[in-house]
């Protein structure tokens, strides 16, 4: 067993209490993975050095690093906590719910499966019995502790989570909704989200994964999921950030693609004192195809980082990235944006769009697209542009009778609603419609191209 610098003395506390408490009860190849993760988070932290820190540099996580934050406990009651899950009903039959609260698993909100058509939709604690090689070879594998303060924490308290797997050639679409909340029952806790999803050759998912929490108190979330897309399979990820406006989340995803498979991915956020969203798509094999999108609306002073970037390593893949962001009050938006296209990735097709539109002259965004092309017959974009609402499309609505507020609440909307008409699941758009657009703020907004 390792130990711990002295600054991470209250998470050696509750590392230890885990590995010799509930933790005890996990197989030998999951003991390792979590004793490795810990000494990595010994040796690297919390990433608070920004000079010469690219990733970091415009994100301080000091006020994470700070607090001492406590391992959460089970959830005295899980009643005041329904109230967060988000409030939209999927029709049909294959739909799955895993639902945790606190980091816990909650059986009596759950509707999990393990089918004998190779479909299991479970926590992971379950999952990791005797015949857990599958999730094995890939827990900890497109994640791996080595160079994230962060996926290293969440893995050395790596104890249950979701697991979805669908085994080859199953034909059914199916849609999983995976919940993790924080309770109102203590201050001051973390909690450590660990997703695993596997889609087998030629099958179909539907995955919704949101975080959410209360509104009064601090906490923070540090959130890990990987995700494997076989040959021919097609995920569509959803990604709900809805935490407490006093919550910091950091949430890391890495996906890895087989030959001609699709991932399509939308991400949306609201609330959240400070929260980093760090995604990494690998374009494995020929013929991949990838669609990355996401919408967040910050105010007051919140802080949201998007870091994502799609690495093209195989000859004709394609990727879409996409991300619009809403910014009011003194809050600040990051965006950095990364496209690598290999030397043996010929024939790739790439763009890269971030746009922002500042409701406020206090608000900041700092965009950063970049590409890293080292092929010679590829076809690759990128752009960026940041801005107050135009004049002269706001004086067109009030010429047809409109009030300047709703106005300007109509090209809000109408900004955002690219992103949300991405979303395929009809009820969950809906519900982020009526979501997003309540939190556009109701006032006079400043616009550009004045005469």
């Amino acid at each position: 067993m390792t130990s711990a610098p002295a600054k991470h003395a209250h998470y050696f506390a509750d590392f230890q209490s885990l590995v010799q408490g509930p933790g005890t009860d996990a197989p030998a190849w999951l003991r390792d993975l979590r004793d490795n993760a810990w000494s990595k988070f010994s040796d690297t932290g919390f990433p608070t050095a920004r000079r010469g820190n690219e990733r970091w540099k415009y994100t301080n996580v000091g006020p994470i690093a700070k607090i001492d934050f406590s391992l959460a406990g089970q959830p005295i009651s899980a009643n005041g906590s329904k109230a967060l899950v988000p409030d939209y009903k999927v029709p049909g039959t294959a739909v799955f719910d895993l639902v945790y609260v606190d980091g816990h698993y909650l059986a009596e909100m759950s509707s999990p499966s393990t089918s004998s058509d190779g479909v299991t939709v479970a926590n992971l604690a379950s999952a990791t019995g005797d015949n857990s090689s599958p999730i094995e070879a890939q827990l900890g594998r497109l994640a791996p502790p080595d160079n994230d303060g962060f996926a290293a924490l969440n893995t050395a308290f790596l104890h249950d989570g979701a697991y979805v797997y669908v085994a080859d050639g199953h034909t059914e679409k199916m849609t999983v909704r995976i919940s993790y909340i924080t309770s109102h029952d203590a201050d001051t806790k973390v909690t450590y989200p660990r997703t695993l999803i596997v889609a087998g050759r030629n099958t179909d998912i539907t995955v919704v994964e949101s975080y959410t929490g209360p509104t009064d108190i601090v906490y923070f979330t540090n959130a890990v999921t990987e995700i494997a897309v076989g040959e021919g399979a097609r995920i569509d990820h959803y990604r709900l950030l809805l935490e407490g406006n006093k919550g910091f989340h950091v949430g890391t995803t890495r996906v890895n693609q087989e030959k001609d498979s699709s991932f399509n991915s939308a991400s949306f956020a609201l609330g959240t004192s400070l929260a980093r969203n760090d995604m990494e798509v690998l374009l494995y094999a020929p013929g991949a195809y990838c669609s990355l999108n996401g919408l967040y609306l910050t105010a007051d002073n919140q802080h949201i980082d998007n870091l994502i970037s799609i690495d093209h390593a195989k000859p004709y893949g394609t990727s879409r990235l996409n991300y619009k962001g809403i910014l009011d009050g003194r809050s600040r938006a990051v965006f950095g944006g990364e496209v690598i296209v290999r030397r043996d990735a010929q024939k790739s097709d790439a763009e890269q769009t971030d746009k922002n539109l500042v409701l406020s002259k206090q608000s900041e965004v700092d965009s950063k697209p970049s590409l890293l092309i080292y092929a010679d017959d590829v076809k690759c974009s990128h752009g960026a542009t940041a801005g107050h609402i135009d004049a002269d499309t706001l004086f067109y609505l009030r010429s047809r009778g409109l009030d300047l507020d709703a106005a300007s609440r109509m090209l809000v909307h109408a900004f955002a609603s690219e992103i949300i008409d991405s979303v395929k699941l009809e009820p969950l758009r809906e519900y982020l419609d009526t979501l997003f657009t309540a939190a556009i703020p109701d006032k006079s907004l400043p616009v550009s191209n004045l005469k």
